[in-house]
């Protein structure tokens, strides 16, 4: 049994198909952003007449974790930048080096998240026991869904890149995952920002 390892050429992508594919992911995008919006404008015009019900909850939350959890997505954005920025260069395991961490940093988030949601709970403040917990869950969750879709998709570059996917000349699927994950980014500053800091 031989020991070389036959090296596949590197597929060189169609600059249609490229365009095709980034313009599939900002229709979907924009479905996205017509979704959150009614979420956060329910919570807003919620929060607008119930300013008191919103500073038990910040109290009971604290807002330490939540800072720790912004910063961990934030992370995880530069992480996959750095990932994207391998891949040009031709540096396949640096792609999967940061690619993989930005998994990790979203699969901590999600924990935090996790965490979090159960100190709410133990404080009575769950999805159905109060009109403020619904209107807190409910955009909260639909995020926290999305990251766990983006860390199974970086995971699935990673497999994609492991197997010798992706090339210099070849890598819009990196920049359609990055696409996707730095709008989960902005989604989460609008959040964070609305619900925990004003």
């Amino acid at each position: 049994m031989s020991d070389i390892v036959k090296v596949q050429p590197e597929r060189v992508e169609s600059p249609t198909r490229i365009d095709n594919v980034k313009f599939a992911m900002w229709l979907y995008l924009a479905s996205d952003v017509v979704i959150f919006a009614v979420l956060i404008a329910t919570f807003v015009l919620f929060r607008v007449n119930n300013e008191e019900v919103v500073k038990e909850v910040h109290e009971a939350s604290g807002l330490f974790l939540v800072s720790l959890n912004t910063f961990l997505l934030l992370a995880s954005s530069w992480a996959m930048v750095m990932g994207l920025r391998e891949i040009k260069r031709g540096n396949r395991k640096g792609l999967i080096n940061w690619i993989s961490l930005t998994a990790l940093l979203g699969f901590v988030f999600v924990a935090l998240q996790g965490v979090e949601y159960t100190i709410l709970s133990n404080e009575g403040i769950t999805i159905y026991g109060s009109e403020f917990g619904m209107r807190f869950y409910a955009p909260t969750a639909f995020h926290g869904a999305h990251v766990i879709a983006g860390v199974i998709w970086a995971l699935a570059v990673v497999w994609h890149a492991m197997k010798g996917g992706y090339g210099p000349k070849s890598y819009s699927g990196v920049e359609v995952f990055g696409l996707y994950w730095h709008f989960v980014d902005v989604v989460w500053i609008l959040l964070f920002t609305l619900i925990y800091l004003i």
